[in-house]
């Protein structure tokens, strides 16, 4: 089997967010890539959480060229050779998004060609993995979090989260002081938390948008609440100074959903920097280079779980290996990909049931993705 085209499409996504009868409508965009055979099989993968007509600009102009011919099936060959193509001196970004993509596609492929689902070629742990709500957005205020957390949990689910720092250190020319608005956070999180009661899982999430200073001062006033993990308490995932946080708090850390190679997980495993390493297939290499961040993850005896939503993807992904656990069910993402793939499994009492149908068990639906293809593109919430 020959590999005999690769195409990217970037998608803005129109989707809605509601919360105590508040909606908030926004976009997100995706880049969808279809990766076609001489045996009529195609592939598709997705990324997300970037510059969506960048992505495609680099798989149709430079992958693409340099993929035709070959085999699919041989995706170790295949990643090696888009890491040298596009990171050849270990650069990330753009890069780790456009080989995600490419890679999640020849996956597809292969659960197709062995008539298997990705899940089972990935090891087959499980047929199913636990999920948690990512509800909880920066434009709803305190009451309208605290209705949209008890609607979640009348949903079935027993696992929250939210987010915290609301990207101060990115809109400091505002101005917002970092104060204030971890004060705020608290009063936010004070809510939820007496909205679902103690027997809840609350995570939180600061999207890389506090310096030390203020993660501390946060983590050290949130500890009361029972917080299950912080994700992303840091800018840029400071490996030293998620270290010093690490060692300040009870909190639990967690990072890793925007990292783009493995040796980024190694130094904060190396470093005890987190408790949770969170890669996303769709962003931190595909199925291909996860697999080596889940080993490291097992070898230093560190959870490994899903951050940086689309769960339907990375469900495959913590269904197959052991050490596999929670799924990031981001309503937004969850939305958007309900716009694009037809047969999304739903989520059952917080729990993930994986599909038995060959590679990733859904597809797109391709005059949906037409006209969504009309529309321009723009910025929309990216990540929250």
């Amino acid at each position: 089997m020959k590999i005999t085209r690769i195409a990217a499409t970037p998608l803005s996504l129109p989707v809605s967010v509601s919360a105590a009868g508040r909606k908030k409508e926004t976009n997100l965009s995706v880049c969808i890539v279809d990766v076609e055979t001489d045996a009529g099989i195609i592939g598709t993968g997705m990324t997300s959480i970037t510059e969506e007509e960048v992505i495609a600009s680099i798989i149709n102009d430079v992958i693409a060229p340099n993929l035709v011919g070959l085999d699919p099936i041989c995706n170790e060959q295949i990643w090696e050779k888009l890491y040298w193509l596009l990171t050849p001196r270990g650069q990330s970004g753009y890069a780790s998004h456009a080989i995600s993509a490419v890679d999640l596609a020849l996956w597809d492929i292969k659960g197709k060609a062995f008539n298997e689902p990705c899940w089972r070629l990935l090891g087959g742990a499980r047929s199913e993995v636990p999920v948690y709500a990512t509800f909880g957005f920066n434009f709803f205020d305190r009451n309208e979090l605290a209705e949209a957390a008890k609607t979640w949990v009348e949903r079935g689910f027993t696992r929250l989260k939210m987010t915290v720092g609301h990207h101060a250190l990115a809109r400091r020319d505002e101005p917002r002081p970092l104060d204030s608005v971890i004060a705020e956070d608290v009063k936010r999180v004070q809510a939820v938390r007496d909205a679902v009661g103690p027997d809840v899982q609350l995570y939180i999430d600061a999207n890389c948008g506090l310096d030390y200073y203020h993660a501390l001062s946060l983590a050290r006033r949130l500890e009361q609440y029972d917080i299950s993990f912080f994700e992303e308490p840091i800018s840029h995932n400071d490996i030293p100074n998620l270290t010093k946080l690490r060692q300040k708090t009870s909190i639990p850390l967690a990072c890793g959903q925007n990292e783009g190679l493995a040796t980024r997980f190694r130094d904060l495993l190396v470093a005890q920097a987190v408790d949770v390493v969170q890669p996303n297939a769709c962003i931190s290499g595909g199925y291909t280079q996860c697999l080596r961040i889940a080993g490291l993850a097992n070898a230093f005896n560190t959870r490994f779980a899903n951050g940086g939503a689309w769960p339907h993807h990375n469900m495959h992904l913590h269904a197959g290996l052991a050490n596999g656990s929670l799924v990031e069910y981001h309503s937004v993402a969850v939305e958007c990909c309900q716009l694009v793939f037809d047969g999304l499994p739903v989520p059952e009492a917080g729990v993930l049931n994986l599909p038995d149908a060959p590679g990733l068990g859904f597809t797109p639906n391709r005059d949906r993705m037409a006209e969504l293809a009309k529309r321009p593109l723009s910025r929309g919430l990216g990540k929250h």
